[in-house]
């Protein structure tokens, strides 16, 4: 392995108790709630949805249980089960305990395959009443994900509820990792140029994972007579009886082998399911060459990457944490397994489909990533090779390669009872469910934290803004300064229990050496419009002005504002101090983040009354920032009206703007004027076959503030959606204003947006 192939880590995301304590209690208390699909608006559609409209699905399902399917939710429905003994690192805490987790996997279902999950926690250790209460669930769900259950008690249960029930049952602790592990080991071997039949492997951890591990390695041609199983008592070998269970008696070897160092000695593969320390540097020395050690304990590996570099140059090393290359994150299959599964209403998920998903896995990292995954990963596009063995959890051709791969396998294995015949539509069908909110925030956030900027929080003495500059600078996006007297802020910072540390800096301006130097900055800006020195002097010591400063004379790289000013009364002191960029305008550009679709508003906060030449200039301004911001603008210029019905007055503005576009030769895709509904349906959009748009709007430019303002809050309060701004699109500098009062969440939002810096 060259030197510039060593392993190099990530800013890890520091998270505070007191953080995670309020994301889980702020606004409705918990991750998620549960939403009707159907309208609920008048007596009529009560009537259908419950009695007696019920009836005839009730009817149906009694004569052909299979349509439960296709009139309830329960093929899109994962029961997310456990008894709390195993949580995560932590122990057995109990099955209340365990709900946070189990909440958190029903919404990684929902974020990553838009899979309905109920979280289930049930008060049992006792392994015939867990069974008990489970088995009789099938009527309600599509499958079952077991979680967080000790062992050996996860494989009786597992092993017992596959038996007695006719839908997939899986337990994530067990064959999540072994799947995710395995697709790496694949890779791994590809790239030393070993085979499976021939090649040693070692796994420390005798676990639900690394059993399940070793079984499924087994299964796609290891050796078992190549494979050593390690627990804390030494080398599982024939003839052991201290600490054996039938479990470890599966995997037993004949061998002289006693202890780890031993085992690892002149092995190729080391697995590490065990805990933080149990692989050292002379084991690693020991290891044949090109050793390939995944050190999966959480949160801290047997072994660090650093401290395998220190010994070896030719190591390929995986762990479980973020903050490394080669992350195995179970994320990368659960809930792509079960939508595979699903989809074909499997019975059950078998060893052919395990076998599947991690071929698939490993098919996907060899591929050339998208733009999206360079973005997932520090920014720099990753090449197939020992830092890049294992997709990353934000790559958006998961979705549409694993659940097709778990598919095939589930038909060709037989426990498919829905087999589907148009595979390519059903990939297609895919990449449609993808959650466009989380892809486009962690894609603006991973390229910050690519490249961490300084950003100014003017309103530094805010409890909200010290929170928010905590949580960026935690979240590794860049340094944040807040503006304001240091006593004071720290003495809110503690009243709230929020930690200022040394990723975060503090300025009283009164103390600033660059007074001066900001206040003959606006002086130079401001004297032929009247203002003294001492004026400027004056307007410097207010927050806004000096944030702005610092960001005019490149003392930092961006700002944020407005949770204690209304939004005009900032931008009116920002451009004070700031200008646009060269042949740019300023305008207010709204992020509607909705399900299956992103649309951008313009303009949401400056022009009030636009004419066909500023309409034009919006266009512009707002296809620039839809491309900075990863989309291909296909921009609508709306009015009452289509195309010249009905006629008005105040269409001529629009009509006039497109005109001027049109003589512009601009590069992007726009027509006008036509209702929102038409820029937005495909279906409504047909009617008018001459529209320019080749597909649905993506940026919507409004004929007035008026109308931008009402719609964008309309849909964010009526129609579920996240609207994010208005951002502050085309100073030369990089200024967003959040709204009055806005909460510690969206100030990070805009923080990180301001970072990223839309105007490119």
């Amino acid at each position: 392995m060259s030197e510039t192939e060593k392993p190099t880590t990530k800013t890890r995301i520091a998270i505070t108790d007191q953080e995670a304590l309020q994301f889980h209690a702020r606004g409705r208390p918990g991750k998620f709630e549960i939403m009707p699909t159907k309208p609920m608006a008048t007596q009529r559609d009560l009537s259908l949805a419950y009695s007696p409209g019920v009836a005839a699905p009730v009817r149906a399902i009694a004569d052909d249980p299979n349509t439960a399917y296709d009139y309830t939710i329960k093929g899109n429905l994962i029961a997310v089960i456990t008894n709390g003994t195993a949580i995560l690192g932590m122990g057995n805490l109990g099955a209340l305990a365990s709900k946070p987790v189990m909440e958190g996997k029903a919404v990684l279902f929902k974020r990553f395959a838009d899979i309905d999950s109920i979280d289930l926690e049930i008060d049992t250790q006792d392994v015939d009443a867990f069974v008990a209460a489970v088995r009789y669930l099938g009527p309600s769900f599509g499958g079952i994900n077991l979680e967080d259950i000790k062992a050996p008690d996860c494989f009786i249960i597992e092993s017992r509820l596959r038996e007695l029930m006719d839908i997939p049952v899986f337990h994530d602790d067990q064959h999540g990792t072994a799947i995710i592990s395995t697709a790496g080991i694949i890779n791994a071997l590809h790239l030393t140029g070993r085979s499976l039949k021939d090649t040693k492997l070692v796994c420390n951890g005798a676990g639900a994972a690394g059993i399940a591990c070793i079984e499924l390695l087994k299964a796609v041609g290891f050796s078992a007579e190549n494979v050593i199983l390690c627990d804390t008592k030494g080398v599982v070998y024939k003839g052991r009886t201290d600490g054996m269970n039938q479990w470890k008696s599966a995997h037993a070897v004949e061998t002289d082998k006693r202890s780890l160092a031993e085992a690892v000695a002149g092995a190729d593969i080391f697995f590490g399911l065990s805990a933080k320390g149990a692989l050292t540097p002379e084991m690693v020395a020991s290891m044949a060459p090109n050793p390939i050690i995944f050190a999966m304990a959480n949160p801290d590996p047997e072994i660090t990457p650093e401290e395998v570099a220190a010994v070896r140059d030719d190591a390929i090393v995986a762990t479980g944490r973020s903050d490394y290359p080669n992350q195995v994150n179970n994320v990368l299959g659960f809930p792509y397994i079960f939508r595979g599964a699903l989809d074909v209403r499997a019975s059950t998920i078998n060893e052919e489909m395990k076998i599947a998903a991690a071929h698939a896995l490993a098919r996907l990292a060899r591929e050339d990533v998208p733009d999206e995954v360079a973005a997932a990963y520090r920014g720099v596009r990753p090449k197939f090779g020992p830092q890049y063995i294992i997709p990353v959890p934000f790559d958006p051709r998961l979705i549409s390669e694993i659940p097709v791969a778990v598919a095939k396998a589930a038909m060709e294995s037989g426990v498919a009872r829905l087999p589907i015949v148009d595979m390519e539509a059903y990939r297609q069908s895919l990449s449609a469910r993808r959650d466009p909110v989380a892809g486009t925030l962690q894609r603006i956030f991973a390229k910050v934290r690519a490249q961490p900027k300084r950003v100014v929080f003017a309103e530094g003495e805010e409890e909200q803004v010290i929170r928010a500059a905590a949580s960026f600078a935690n979240q590794g996006l860049g340094t944040p300064v807040l503006i304001g007297r240091r006593e004071r802020i720290q003495k809110i910072a503690e009243a709230a229990g929020i930690d200022i540390h040394e990723g975060m800096d503090v300025i009283n301006i009164v103390d600033s050496p660059r007074l001066k130097a900001y206040t003959d900055h606006l002086y130079a800006r401001q004297w032929r419009d009247g203002f003294l020195h001492r004026d400027c002097a004056r307007l410097v010591l207010d927050r806004n002005y000096f944030a702005s400063s610092m960001v005019a004379l490149g003392d930092a790289d961006a700002m944020v504002s407005g949770t204690t000013r209304h939004f005009h009364s900032v931008l009116a002191d920002v451009r004070r101090v700031i200008d646009p960029r060269p042949d740019h305008r300023v305008i207010g550009l709204s992020l509607v983040l909705a399900r299956g679709r992103t649309v951008l508003i313009a303009d949401t906060a400056i022009h009030e009354s636009p004419s066909g030449e500023q309409l034009a200039y919006i266009a512009e301004e707002a296809a620039r920032a839809a491309r900075r911001l990863g989309y291909e603008p296909r921009v609508a210029l709306l009015a009452f009206s289509n195309f010249g019905q009905p006629p008005g007055e105040r269409t001529t503005r629009v009509k006039e703007a497109v005109a001027i576009l049109e003589r512009r030769k601009v590069d992007f895709e726009f027509d006008g004027e036509m209702s929102a509904d038409v820029a937005l349906d495909p279906a409504r959009m047909a009617a008018y076959p001459l529209c320019r748009l080749k597909g649905p709007a993506n940026v919507l430019v409004m004929p007035g503030f008026h109308a931008a303002q009402i719609s964008s809050s309309m849909v964010e309060v009526l129609g579920g959606s996240m609207v994010i701004g208005p951002l502050v699109v085309g100073f030369e500098k990089s200024v967003q204003i959040v709204q009055l009062g806005a909460n510690d969440r969206e100030l990070v939002y805009m923080a990180a947006l301001a970072a990223y810096d839309v105007n490119g």
